[in-house]
């Protein structure tokens, strides 16, 4: 709940988000909508080069998503762009 949200880009917030099972169905602008079955919202993630942390915290209620919950998101890409290169390498 101490969670501090870290400053992202519009990009990367559409990538973790999608480890959560949300869609990139459409773009409109300079924002990228997300769906998930099932779920009544969608979200209107800005693409900017920074994501307000404000505007962050806002997207993750809509989602149904802690903070903490999406930093754990966030550290799953890590760990499996780490291994994206060596699977390439074979």
């Amino acid at each position: 709940m101490s969670s501090v949200l870290p400053v992202l880009s519009g990009r990367e917030v559409v990538k973790i988000l999608s480890k959560a099972g949300w869609a990139e169905t459409r773009q409109k602008g300079s924002h990228i909508i997300l769906t998930k079955p099932g779920h009544i919202a969608s979200l209107s993630v800005p693409d900017h080069k920074e994501v307000a942390r404000g505007t962050l915290r806002s997207l993750l209620r809509a989602a149904g998503i802690s903070p903490d919950e999406f930093v754990d998101l966030k550290e799953m890409k890590k760990s499996s762009s780490g291994s994206d290169p060596a699977a390439a390498r074979v």
